[in-house]
C-alpha cells in the first residue's frame, strides 16, 4: 500500500498549493479597495457586435440600402470608452475613423455604411457605395494607437481564418 500513501500525499500537497493560490489572489479578484483591484473590475472591452454585412433587399445604391448596411461596436465593461481616433475598416482597405465619441458602459453604437446625423447609437461613414463583401470580407477594429481589438470575419475570410488558426476570429 505504499503507492496509495504517495499518492494521497501528492493529492494532499496539491491540494494545498492550490489553496494558497486561490487565497493570495482573492483579495485582487475580489476588490479589496487595492488600486489593482478597482482597476481590474472597471477595465472596459470594446469588441464587434452583430454585421449586417449584406444590405436586405436590392442593392440598389439608395441611402437606405447603403444604411442597412452595418457594424455594431459593443463596449462589454461598465467604464465609458473614448473611441476617438479609432477605426473600423475592411479587408479592402475601406477605413471609418470615430471622431469624438464616447461609448457609455455596457453601450453599442451601430456604423451604418451611407450618410445620416451621427448620434450616441448610430454613426454614418457617409459612402456612397458598398463596404462590407456580401461572400466573404472581415471588419477589423483598431484602437488610437493602431492595435487590434477585435475582427470578425464570414465567408472565404471566415474559412481561411480558421483554416490558417486566425487568434482574433471569435466565431
Amino acid at each position: 500500500m505504499p503507492a496509495s500513501r504517495t499518492v494521497r500525499r501528492l493529492v494532499a500537497t496539491g491540494l494545498a498549493a492550490g489553496s494558497a493560490v486561490a487565497v493570495a489572489a482573492m483579495p485582487a479578484s475580489a476588490g479589496d479597495g487595492h488600486q489593482w483591484g478597482r482597476h481590474h473590475q472597471d477595465y472596459s472591452r470594446v469588441v464587434l457586435g452583430d454585421i449586417q454585412y449584406n444590405s436586405p433587399g436590392r442593392d440598389n445604391y439608395s441611402n437606405r440600402s447603403l444604411n442597412a448596411e452595418w457594424v455594431e461596436v459593443t463596449n462589454t465593461g461598465r467604464r465609458a470608452v473614448n473611441l476617438d481616433g479609432w477605426t473600423l475598416s475592411d479587408r479592402d482597405g475601406n477605413r471609418y475613423r470615430f471622431d469624438d465619441l464616447r461609448l457609455a458602459g455596457q453601450a453599442t453604437v451601430r456604423v451604418h455604411t451611407g450618410y445620416g446625423r451621427d448620434t450616441r447609437t448610430d454613426v454614418y461613414q457617409d459612402r456612397s457605395d458598398y463596404v462590407w463583401g456580401n461572400h466573404s470580407d472581415r471588419a477589423t477594429l483598431r484602437n488610437d494607437d493602431g492595435r487590434v481589438v477585435d475582427t470578425e470575419s464570414w465567408g472565404r475570410d471566415r474559412d481561411r481564418d480558421h483554416r490558417y488558426g486566425d487568434r482574433w476570429n471569435r466565431r
